[in-house]
């Protein structure tokens, strides 16, 4: 087992803003790939098939953090916060919903090795 953090962060754009919405939240990702503990930032739109009928939000970020420090410097860097205040939180922004959650590929109780080097 790993101290990952999975990171899925949704958006629901606002009527006739998805476009806008993703070439913005694309243009967080060179940044945010260059952190040491950024594994995958990858912002994604959903597509229609037959074989995945379920519903979400239509713009989705996956992302793979190295641990939970890095996670949260990242959420505490100015770009991002200038992204929430600008697009989400904003009267006029882009987005008319958000949806930040993280995992762990860990399971409740592991009893995870004690390295003693």
């Amino acid at each position: 087992m790993s101290k990952k953090v999975y990171c899925i962060a949704q958006f629901q754009p606002k009527p006739g803003k998805a476009s806008e919405l993703f070439q913005v939240l694309q243009s967080l990702e060179p940044n945010t790939l260059r952190e040491d503990g950024c594994l995958q930032y990858r912002v994604t739109r959903q597509v229609q098939s037959d074989f995945a009928p379920g519903s979400s939000f239509p713009i989705v970020f996956n992302e793979i953090w190295a641990d939970l420090a890095s996670f949260e410097a990242h959420c505490q860097r100015n770009e991002i916060k200038e992204f929430f205040q600008r697009y989400c939180l904003a009267e006029d922004g882009l987005a008319a919903d958000w949806n930040v959650c993280i995992y762990s590929d860990e399971p409740e109780h592991f009893d995870a090795p004690q390295l003693g080097y």
